[in-house]
């Protein structure tokens, strides 16, 4: 059992969490394997983001003032938290897969970009493209017209190349 001043040190390193984190999932999990935890936190780190469990009271204290405490409030049974600063998709795409490998693991609530997500909201976050997809769909768009406009400009000369070519075989230009 932690001594108070562990717990302080606990709360205040949770606390700085609940502040930086731009995106954070609070999940429920029970049963969970040590095999099953490890390979959660793999998935975890492989979408860019971080894994910890939590305890409910020690939670909801760090929480108190922060963007997260609608979400810590109140939480019942085994919790844990994933977050991230970076592609909240990419982290919500991963959990949800989990999710439905491991009946154990459920989603609670989440916070993206300051708004509190239920879990329909966290599933439809999940079917969302990731940011490098979007990114790659934008770039087409904005490349798209200039591909169009210099085929065209091509075209131009090469159909000027033709007209000029069957003249010369017809004999046309001859002086």
């Amino acid at each position: 059992m932690k001594k108070k001043p562990e717990k302080k040190e606990d709360i205040q390193a949770l606390h700085q969490v609940f502040e930086s984190a731009e995106h954070l999932f609070v999940a429920g999990f029970a049963k969970i394997t040590v095999e099953q935890d490890y390979e959660l936190r793999k998935t975890v780190r492989q979408a860019g983001g971080r894994y910890k469990v939590i305890k409910n009271t020690l939670a909801e204290r760090a929480g108190a003032g922060t963007p997260v405490e609608p979400l810590v409030s109140g939480l019942k049974g085994m919790c844990s938290i994933a977050y991230t600063s970076t592609d909240p998709v990419a982290l919500a795409k991963a959990l949800t897969a989990y999710a439905k490998t491991n009946d154990t693991f459920t989603f609670k609530a989440g916070l993206v970009e300051g708004r509190v997500f239920d879990v329909k909201s966290i599933e439809a976050l999940a079917t969302m493209p990731s940011r490098e997809e979007v990114l790659a769909k934008l770039l087409y768009l904005i490349n798209a017209p200039a591909q169009r406009l210099v085929t065209v400009m091509n075209g131009v000369g090469r159909n000027l190349a033709v007209v000029v070519d069957q003249g010369v075989k017809e004999n046309k230009f001859s002086a």
